[in-house]
This record gives C-alpha cells, structure tokens and sequence, in this order.
C-alpha cells in the first residue's frame, strides 16, 4: 500500500498556544493536540519466563497518567519484534499473544482518556542484550538472561562488545516477517498508530549507516543497498497495517560523525521514498549509531533536521530532543519546523504538562472537557 500520506489541516495555527493544542488528524485518526510523548524504555518487564517482555501494573499507570495528563498521542517504548530483538533483557516485547493480552487494558484506557495509543515496533541489533542503565548499562551474557546479538556485519558497537552475529539474507527476511506480525499484533492490542524504529543505531540504523553496514551483498555498499532492508520493513508492515491507520518511521537524521555514517542529507532522501510507501509521520531523531560521536546536545537541537524533511519533502514531521518549554514546543510548531513536538524527559518529570503548558500560555479553554486537554470529570473541580 502507498497511499499518500493524509496531511495536517489547511489552516496555519499563528500563536503558540492554537499551535500546540490544535488537532492533527493523519489517515482516520485524529490527535486532540500535537503534544506527544516520545518512547521511552522502562526496562521492568520480566526477562525471562512465561512474562518475558510482558507489560504489567507499572506500564499500565505509567502510560495511564499521560494519557490522563493531557497528551494527544503516546507511543509506547520500543517494543521488541523478538526476543533477540530486546535492547535489554527487560523490555516490552509483542512477539506473542500473552503480550498482546496484557496491552489491552493499556490501550484501552488511553483511548478512554481521548488520547491516541501507538507502539513503536523495534529490533535492537548488535545492541541488543545490555543491561539497565541504572545498573550500569553494556553488553550482558546468557547468565543473566543475555544472547549474543545480531548485526548487518560483524562491528561491535563499543570496546569490549562481543561480535556480533552477521544476518545472512534468510534472516534479515526473517526479521522482516516478525515486523509485520508485531504489527499485527499491534492492532490485536488495540494500537492506532505503528512507529518503526530505525533510529538511535539500532538494527534498521545499522543497515542505513555505512558506519555499521560493511555488508557486499544487496544490503549493503550503495544507498539504495543499504536503504533496502528499512524500505522491506515499511512495505511489509504496511502490507498487514490497516489503510486508515497512520504509519510513523524514527529516523536519526544524522549519526554526528565527521567521515562516515548517516547524514542529514541521507535523511532526506529516505524520507520521500518512505512518503511513496506510505509512511505518514517522521520521527526525526539524531544520534546513537558510535560511541564517539560528538553531539551538541542542547534545547531544540535536533530541531532543525525534522524542519529541513519537512520543508524539502512535504512530508509530515514531529521534532524531538530537549524540548522542555511551552512556549518553545508552540514556536516549533508555529514557524512551521514540525507538525508535532515528541516530548521524553519532561513527561516523565511531568506527566501533567499539557495542562502546565495550557496554564502557561493563557490557553485555560484548551483544558476544557472535549478541547485540547481533556479533563477528567473527577478532576474537573480542580482546574
């Protein structure tokens, strides 16, 4: 399927406060503003047994409270396709149906709130298998509950990784099937929105960035080569994901390195042949791909990028990193660099930020029940 993708309304929202709360509808669905949240890995589930990658009581208030918050649209963390496809032993995964179960209530519940419910699908590659951050991250071995990852060629992604496994083609097809089949079971679950996650050097980043892919068969060497494997998934997920749901794709617009890797100008260029097999949004991101990159970290870094797809292809975007303000997200949005903001940390230190941004905007209409915000009744005497 290549449809077109739906575009944002006509009407150019010119203050900051109509710009964030004002709808967005992409295919059938519509988000009640363009205040979203980002996925972000909790690292909780079970890592091993019958609940492997299954989500329970903590991702059920967590997802809960944004949607309850005022959010227009949350994607749930990068949920694995497989469990070799796990960035640590204790993530989300959908690769079967005792997962799907458990994501239901989730989803549901978002949707109850009036926010719209997505899950962004994802294979960590030669990343995969690492601990949780707050344990100190880096690769973890079959004692506890690691495996060896697999890659587009046999380049670790640190000092001290293990080598990767090389995919041959009968695997990378593979991997595109267990694509397609999480998408499936996405719209099981009650999904409204399918994000596929090809950035942050993870294993879709890895085929696009010559940085990682040393590949000398047809997933490898040229752009187009190394384009294909990315261009399969998305044709293979939209093949199975229903016409009037919206397709996202995340994308690291550039890997940051000076000599080799992904640039923003590869970016663009994806970016229309993404739009051709109906891809809705981009997710623009940047980074992951080297631990030697050097980033320049700071408010609306990344913000750039997202408006440079944006203006040269036409093709909806919504900018990420560091956006922490209500009056910056609603510049984003008015000057036209993005059609919507992905917020990560701030919801976490705020999962009620819609409404402080509605406050501090002089936007207290948009909290009305059935506006930007929506209200729940048993809160409405607090507001």
């Amino acid at each position: 399927m290549s449809a077109a993708p739906a575009t944002p309304a006509t009407h150019v929202p010119t203050s900051h406060a109509e710009a964030l709360f004002a709808p967005l509808t992409l295919r059938s669905v519509t988000a009640r503003n363009r205040i979203w949240m980002a996925p972000m890995c909790q690292y909780v589930a079970a890592a091993s047994g019958p609940d492997a990658g299954v989500a329970h009581a903590w991702h059920f208030a967590h997802y809960a409270a944004r949607a309850v918050g005022g959010t227009g649209l949350i994607l749930q963390e990068a949920t694995a396709v497989s469990p070799e496809g796990r960035i640590s032993p204790y993530d989300l995964g959908i690769w079967n149906d005792t997962q799907v179960e458990a994501l239901r209530p989730i989803t549901s519940f978002i949707k109850a709130q009036g926010a719209v419910p997505g899950v962004q699908i994802a294979h960590a590659g030669r990343k995969a298998s690492t601990g949780r951050p707050w344990e100190g991250g880096g690769y973890v071995g079959p004692e506890a509950d690691g495996w060896l990852p697999s890659a587009p060629s046999p380049v670790p992604f640190a000092e001290g990784d293990p080598v990767p496994h090389e995919l041959t083609t009968d695997e990378i097809r593979e991997i595109t099937g267990q694509f397609a089949a999480a998408a499936r079971r996405a719209l099981a679950a009650g999904y409204e929105v399918v994000e596929i996650h090809g950035a942050h050097g993870y294993l879709i980043g890895q085929f696009l960035s010559s940085e990682s892919n040393r590949r000398t068969d047809a997933y490898g060497g040229s752009f187009e080569n190394r384009a294909r494997f990315a261009l399969e998934v998305v044709d293979a997920v939209r093949a199975v994901w229903p016409e009037e749901l919206p397709l996202f794709f995340r994308v690291s617009a550039t890997d940051w390195l000076e000599e080799s890797g992904w640039t923003s100008e590869d970016t663009v260029r994806l970016a229309a042949l993404l739009q051709g097999r109906g891809v809705d949004l981009l997710d623009v991101s940047t980074g992951g791909m080297a631990p030697k990159a050097d980033i320049p970290a700071g408010p609306g870094f990344q913000v750039p990028f997202a408006a440079e797809v944006k203006a040269r292809t036409g093709l909806p975007v919504a900018a990420v990193g560091l956006i922490t303000e209500p009056g910056q997200a609603g510049a984003i949005l008015a000057d036209g660099q993005a059609d919507a903001v992905l917020l990560g940390r701030e919801l976490l230190r705020d999962p009620y930020w819609a409404r402080t941004a509605a406050a501090a905007l002089g936007a207290e209409r948009a909290a009305e029940p059935g506006a930007g915000v929506r209200v729940p009744v048993s809160y409405h005497r607090a507001w």
